[in-house]
Order: structure tokens, then sequence, then C-alpha cells
């Protein structure tokens, strides 16, 4: 079968081992995780992958996927990453059993809708401990978590957090503390169970894995290391996990031999920058039928140890091809692994195939 490009090859065995390592290792700390889809768009290959490992729940920032993971039967709770906006909370309702949440309006809202659904809606309100991304700041988190426990279908689950996505704070037992903390005078105040206490993401495993995560945090959300491989604070990898997960394949649609330096006065790109470029003579070089439109070339490792990533315009990729260790002609398919980044553009285009092998 001859198979198009660009494409995006997910391989479901190796994410199942990595799904399964990293669940392993959480349980041993007690620790439920939520595996999250969103990097790959709840493809149905990354949800066999996630079927295969048993996870216990499947967690998303856009409702979108989350209908994909309900719809492919998948079977297990389903948490809403993103709070919702006020016209999505009907949406949420339907599809998400949890949300994370930082507006007392929001879940007044949601609310409304599962009492007119007929469902009892869970909510993990959120703290902001330093990264400043969503979160309610300390000193609020009582008296809303106080507020909404009161509304009708609404069932206030626990309390999180995230870091490392915004400010780049790691998580420490510092921050955790403060999380734990909230946790007991939200309980004293409301004779709450918040049963679900979610520290955070991938970047909580290293203080996982040395035993430093305070026993009350019992619930994580992996998207990356589960998919990737990675540990996210330095992108080193992951302790029995594999990182060649999934491929992005381009075809090769020019080869010439050119020089390392554009010819005549330079001003800006396409996309407003002014390129910089290294003498190198002339060389063997090859246009590849992606762009920047469908993933930002920095994001890009081609297999290929002899390949290198010049740049990119909105639909080529430039690459230097002369030290390949197999020729590369127009018959040539690449092969790059990609980082975070790059895999959740190359999986938002739709101009890129998404397959199982």
């Amino acid at each position: 079968m001859h198979l198009s490009t660009p494409r995006l090859e997910i391989d479901v065995d190796r994410i199942a081992h990595n799904a399964r390592s990293i669940i392993a290792e959480c349980g041993r700390h007690g620790v439920q995780v939520a595996a999250v889809t969103k990097v790959l768009r709840a493809h149905p290959a990354l949800l066999r992958a996630l079927e295969q490992a048993q996870v216990s729940m499947v967690a998303d920032s856009r409702i979108s996927n989350l209908r994909r993971c309900v719809e492919s039967g998948i079977g297990v709770p389903t948490m809403l990453l993103r709070a919702p906006s006020l016209d999505e909370v009907s949406a949420a309702v339907r599809w998400a059993d949890y949300s994370l949440n930082s507006s007392v309006e929001t879940v007044r809202r949601l609310s409304q809708e599962a009492k007119f659904a007929g469902v009892r809606h869970k909510v993990v309100m959120m703290v902001d401990v330093g990264d400043l991304r969503e979160g309610l700041w300390p000193e609020h988190v009582v008296e809303a978590v106080s507020a909404v426990s009161k509304l009708p279908n609404i069932e206030v689950a626990g309390l999180g957090t995230n870091l490392a996505c915004y400010g780049g704070v790691v998580p420490s037992e510092e921050n955790m503390a403060v999380l734990v903390r909230l946790l007991d005078e939200c309980r004293a105040e409301t004779g709450l169970p918040l049963e679900l206490v979610s520290g955070g993401n991938s970047a909580n495993l290293p203080l996982l894995k040395e035993g430093r995560m305070p026993a009350q945090i019992n619930h994580l959300r992996i998207g990356e290391a589960i998919c990737l491989g990675r540990n996210v604070i330095d992108r080193t990898p992951w302790p029995g996990t594999r990182q060649d997960t999934v491929r992005l394949v381009a075809a090769v649609v020019e080869t010439e031999r050119k020089p390392s330096i554009p010819l005549g006065p330079s001003g800006q790109d396409a996309f407003g920058n002014e390129p910089v470029f290294v003498d190198r003579g002339v060389r063997l070089r090859a246009i590849c039928n992606i762009g920047r439109q469908d993933v930002p070339a920095e994001a890009l490792t081609p297999q290929d140890p002899g390949i290198y990533v010049l740049g990119a315009s909105s639909d080529h990729l430039i690459l230097d091809v002369t030290d390949a260790v197999e020729p590369v002609g127009l018959d040539s398919e690449v092969g790059f692994w990609l980082n975070y980044g790059g895999l959740a553009a190359a999986s938002m285009s739709e101009d890129v195939q998404k397959i199982g092998v």
C-alpha cells in the first residue's frame, strides 16, 4: 500500500509500553494517571495504545478530543484540562466527567447545565502555586471551594495545580506543600473529602521518582512522558520509556547542489525574521513537501545523522543532505523525530496524514 506524505507514523505498541511503565511507577507511589491525549488529538492509534496500557482516565484540553475519546468506546472517565469558556459549558458537561476550573462563575454555569442534563459534574479547583498560568491565587482558594461546594449537580472532587508550562516553575516539595496546606484548609472549611489531589503533569515525575512528592498528591496528568518518553524538565529520556514513538515522514521534491549563502542583498524572510547563514561552500540540498504551516523546522531531528535541517518556508523544508548516510533523491522519503511542540503542530495540520503502525 502506498502511503502519502507528509505523514505521522504513530507506533501503538511503543506508546503503550511507555504508558504501562509510567502508570506502574506512579502506582508504586499511590498516584493515579490521567493520560493526556491532546498532542495527538486523541487519534485512534493513541487511544488503542492507551487501551492496551489499561489507563484509568484520559484527559485533554479540547472538548472535541474528549468527544473522540468517548465515541471511541475507550470507556474510562474523561477530564477537561482547560477550563471551559462560558459558551462551552454545555459540551463540557456532555463529554467530560471532570473539569479543571478556577472561576466560581464558570462552575455556576456548569452547575446549571449539569442540572439541565440530569447529571452530576465533577470539578477540580485549580490553584496557582507560582507558574502564573491558570489557578486561584492561594488566598482565594478556601472561599471559592466553599462557594462551589454549595452548587447543585456539582461535586468538588478535589484540588489541582499546574507547573512548568508557562513560567517554567519546577515542581518542588515547597510548592506541592502549598497545595496540600490549602487542601487541608478546604477540607476543614467544607467537610468535603476532596479525594482527588492533582499535583501536575509530566514535570512532576522526577519529584515522584525521588520520593519527595507529598503523600497527599494522588493524581497526575501525563502527556509528553507517555507519548515521547521525555523528562520534560530537561528533555532527556525518561527511564523505562522509548523515544522512537512517533515519526514524521516527508517526501523529497527537489535535490540540487547550491551555495550555502543566498546571492544578492537580503532582507526579512516570509515570517519577518532576518536569517543568518554559514558559508559551507556548495552543498547538496533537498527540499521536502512540508513547511512551517505544518511544523516548526527547529522541532525536527532527522533520523539520518548526516542530514541537517537548514530551515523552512511556509510549504518547503530545506535540508543539507551532502553527508547523508543513505543517498537522497527524488524517490526518497526522509524521516524525522519531533519534539512536543512539533508533534502538537503536525497533529493539528489537516495536510499531515496520521497512521498507526
